[in-house]
């Protein structure tokens, strides 16, 4: 590994943890299109809102480089595609093939940045927070970056407001320089404990962000837990390169110990003499957006305390968040309730148990229906298909395909389908025909014909596709050819 460069500015590596399902925020929140993709709060994603936030560090001491993105293979593209809007470089994407916890995640960026710069100082931040007062986050990070740059291990703890149950707390002692020493990480406290905490002071809610020099995680890690190590080193080692995309060997990476970055490392480090760990505070209207309840918290609310997004009337209700997607919503005398709306789901639950909304999530899945991981409309790297209507062997989708881009070369041994132009132009490959097809004009693909949607304008391809046959599932596809790498 390279030794770190004593010489300003600090070079900062923004790592993004964009894992995570987010099963509390469902109906909005699914395992395709998660809550760290959504924009709950603002006109950008949490994710997107994570990124910006970190690149703006950038200092005369401090050197912010690309960012370095954590996440699921399945989400992929969706990342990228999120990060090409912003006016920043692309970053790396290390992709998990399956989910391992923050400890794994955190340990992949740390060797990928070695691997490229000497020693950088991480950041590392979920990417599923949001911020009220971004000159005070900016100025908390900076801080921890210039500390973590002379050798210690910094932890960000949110300023509390109130006694909550759903955080792990970080309790700190005085220290000088505006970072406190750790004395220690305590669970989820019962709601008498939370209150005590909040009277005695010294308590600080447990932010998720780390920011710590690359040697100095992996050599603390290496101490703790060197099966986590040993294993994630393997895995890193044998990755596979598609740019910008950076695979670890997913067999490998299976066998690594699922662990939070809590429990492999920070809560064994209070009391060791050798570790310098310490405690930023922050105090910049932070929220995780865990539960519905919290996104009431953030948003802007009427004379009545409603939060609401959409067609919503409202009648006789107060402190309640409606969130109307696809239809009007009405809601008349309730208070502290949450109403969430989608094309597929709705949610109603009271407020202060929309925790409790990851156990629908559980049935759900347990009844292996789909609604836990798709939405009606779900989105492809070439764009999007909506399932509008289905019956007895018959399925009809609206689709969308973004200019440029086209579907895989594919066969369907079970459906057949009839295509209709509703804007743009569609190159449609039929067997062995290659034709265009304009606004109002159609074609039929038979069962089993090779075929091929694709868009070859600068506007958005919309069509209505109509299938029949005896099974319209997705995974009826046999693909030949396909840009995204799919098999």
């Amino acid at each position: 590994m390279k030794q770190p460069d004593d010489i300003s500015p600090i070079r900062l590596q923004p790592v993004i943890i964009a894992g995570g399902s987010g099963t509390r925020l469902w109906p909005l929140s699914r395992a395709q299109y998660p809550k760290q993709f959504l924009a709950l709060h603002g006109r950008h994603s949490l994710f997107q809102q994570a990124v910006l936030r970190l690149d703006a560090l950038a200092a005369e001491d401090i050197a912010v480089a690309p960012a370095c993105v954590v996440g699921n293979e399945e989400h992929r593209f969706l990342m990228r595609e999120q990060l090409s809007g912003l006016p920043m470089e692309p970053a790396n994407f290390l992709l998990e093939p399956v989910g391992r916890n923050t400890a794994p995640a955190m340990t992949l960026a740390a060797l990928c940045a070695a691997s490229e710069a000497a020693d950088p100082v991480l950041v590392v931040t979920p990417a599923d927070q949001t911020v009220g007062d971004e000159k005070a986050f900016v100025a908390a990070l900076q801080r921890a970056v210039r500390i973590a740059a002379r050798g210690a291990f910094v932890v960000l703890g949110v300023v509390p407001d109130r006694p909550e149950t759903g955080f792990g707390y970080i309790r700190s002692g005085p220290g000088g320089g505006g970072a406190g020493k750790v004395i220690g990480f305590v669970e989820k406290p019962d709601l008498e404990t939370a209150a005590r905490y909040l009277a005695e002071g010294g308590y600080f809610w447990n932010s998720g962000m780390f920011v710590v020099r690359a040697s100095l995680w992996l050599k603390t890690l290496q101490r703790f837990r060197p099966d986590i190590g040993d294993a994630t080193r393997a895995a890193w080692d044998g990755r596979s390169a598609d740019p910008p995309f950076l695979r670890p060997q997913a067999e490998l990476f299976a066998t690594i110990p699922s662990e939070s970055v809590d429990y492999a490392v920070l809560e064994k480090c209070p009391g060791c003499s050798d570790i310098d760990i310490r405690m930023v505070p922050l105090d910049a209207g932070w929220s995780d957006l865990g539960a519905w309840d919290a996104v009431w918290q953030v948003g802007a609310k009427d004379a009545a305390g409603n939060v609401v997004t959409g067609d919503v009337l409202l009648r006789d209700t107060r402190e309640t968040m409606v969130h109307a997607t696809s239809r009007l919503v009405g809601v008349v005398g309730l208070d502290h309730v949450v109403v969430v709306e989608t094309p597929d789901a709705v949610l109603v639950a009271d407020r202060s148990r929309s925790q409790d909304v990851k156990h629908l999530v559980a049935e759900l899945q347990n009844a292996g229906r789909s609604e836990h991981r798709l939405h009606r409309l779900v989105h492809r790297p070439w764009g999007w298909y909506d399932s509008i209507d289905a019956g007895p062997r018959f399925q009809v989708k609206r689709i969308m395909v973004k200019p440029g881009a086209s579907l895989s070369l594919q066969k369907h041994h079970h459906r057949a389908e009839h295509w209709v132009v509703v804007s743009g132009t569609a190159e449609v490959t039929n067997g062995d025909k290659v034709i265009l097809l304009t606004e109002n004009q159609s074609t039929y693909i038979p069962l089993g014909q090779v075929h091929r949607l694709a868009n070859p304008g600068k506007v958005p391809l919309e069509i209505i596709e109509v299938q029949s046959g005896s099974y319209l599932g997705e995974d009826d596809i046999v693909r030949f050819e396909d840009n995204y790498g799919r098999g």
